[in-house]
């Protein structure tokens, strides 16, 4: 096909019928509301008060909260789906993301911590948690990351000790690198009750409560995240706010932090796809005679972004049937977040020397790309995944091992 008859986008999604077709319409439509939002966002990540009025920005809450709590029917159309399967809630993280990353972060919802209350969360929990935040607007946090020690799950600081007079607990400790802490109503904290791996706990807390302490962190990419310094001094959690208190303890505070990034980490890869899809359209229509070499390399960009893309939902599918490939979970994640920084180089590079100045847009998603190599687990990490499943042979599937026998598949190298 020559030049003058290709289309004006070098991706081209895959075409679903029914239910989910009217869904990733709607979502393509929303998201085109989010892009100058998006750039006001980046010089006051405040401002995302002004636009609480987007159906764009009402997604999230919606289709991260248990159905009888959503809310947003006035917004959103009825086949926009309340308590998401990872399937449907990775169609609407790579759309948003492709009208502004920054922005569909920045948006009220739950967040992560809607996948540890659905995996050890009561009846009774689940409604304290989720009346606060299905008032709108609402955040949530999840807190995990702590100062010097990253999101080591196993070797957390933050202590629960037991109240004085036996009745309840005490939180006290330092989280780092939260989104939308600051401005949180409430949220999930792991932190280690006794020694080793079964000693960590999940526990609720409420913002307002005597003890709670966060900060804004000063930050170059996903302004609008509102990335947060929290403290803990001495705060009453209690008993009830445990989560998965009558479970085993193999069973409770370490096995939400990993239902939780199992469930997310497809919807990071999905946001990294997003924006770098994004990125490729835009050089697109700022140079739409683009030809040649130059075109090639777009073009195979898109080719790499399409195949991810095709995994990306099969990994979504196993995970929403019960049987997740958590090696795959981390090889769609790794090449996903370099596939985004590859899209908004490759785009710099297109443009001109001056790009990244003469195209703000351009150099805010350069900005915020970078944030995806550490959400979820950094690149090294998910190499070492990757590299378990594949001596353990538990990587590929059978279809792939038929399909392209001796080849290394996308989401590998």
């Amino acid at each position: 096909m020559s030049d003058s008859g290709r289309t004006a986008s070098a991706y081209h999604p895959d075409t679903y019928g029914g239910r989910v077709g009217e869904l990733e319409h709607f979502l393509r439509e929303a998201a085109r509301d989010l892009r100058g939002p998006g750039e006001e966002l980046d010089a006051d990540p405040d401002a995302v008060s002004r636009f609480l009025h987007l159906p764009a920005v009402r997604v999230q809450q919606h289709m991260l909260t248990p159905a009888r709590y959503a809310g947003g029917g006035d917004l959103l159309p009825s086949f926009v789906p309340a308590e998401a399967s990872c399937a449907e809630w990775i169609l609407a993280a790579e759309w948003l993301a492709y009208g502004d990353p920054g922005m569909t972060l920045a948006s009220p919802g739950p967040a992560l911590s809607t996948a540890v209350l659905r995996a050890l969360a009561d009846e009774a929990q689940r409604d304290w948690f989720f009346t606060k935040t299905a008032d709108w607007p609402s955040w949530a946090f999840f807190a995990l990351t702590e100062p010097g020690k990253g999101s080591a799950a196993t070797e957390l600081t933050t202590r629960l000790d037991a109240a004085p007079g036996g009745d309840g607990w005490v939180l006290t400790g330092e989280k780092m690198y939260i989104g939308n802490g600051a401005h949180a109503r409430a949220g999930v904290v792991f932190c280690r009750r006794a020694p080793g791996p079964w000693g960590i706990e999940a526990v609720m807390v409420d913002t307002r409560d005597p003890g709670f302490h966060a900060e804004t962190l000063p930050i170059i990419g996903l302004r609008g995240a509102r990335i947060s310094r929290l403290r803990f001094d001495g705060m009453y959690i209690p008993p009830e706010r445990i989560l998965g208190r009558d479970r085993p303890r193999s069973r409770r505070g370490l096995q939400g932090a990993l239902q939780a990034m199992l469930w997310f980490r497809p919807s990071v890869a999905a946001f990294a796809l997003g924006a770098g899809r994004a990125a490729c359209d835009y050089v697109l229509e700022q140079r739409p005679a683009l030809a040649g070499a130059d075109r090639a390399r777009i073009d195979g960009l898109a080719d790499r972004i399409r195949r991810l893309r095709r995994l990306l939902h099969e990994v979504a599918a196993e995970i929403d049937a019960g049987s997740p490939n958590t090696f795959r979970v981390s090889g769609v994640k790794m090449r996903a977040a370099h596939l985004a920084e590859d899209a908004t180089m490759l785009a710099a590079r297109l443009l001109g020397p001056a790009s990244l100045v003469e195209h703000p847009w351009l150099d805010k998603l350069y900005r915020d790309v970078r944030a995806f190599e550490f959400m979820e687990g950094t690149g090294n990490i998910h190499r070492r995944g990757v590299f378990q499943g594949l001596l353990r042979d538990d990587y590929l599937t059978p279809r792939d091992r038929d399909a392209r026998p001796g080849r290394a598949v996308e989401g590998v190298m």
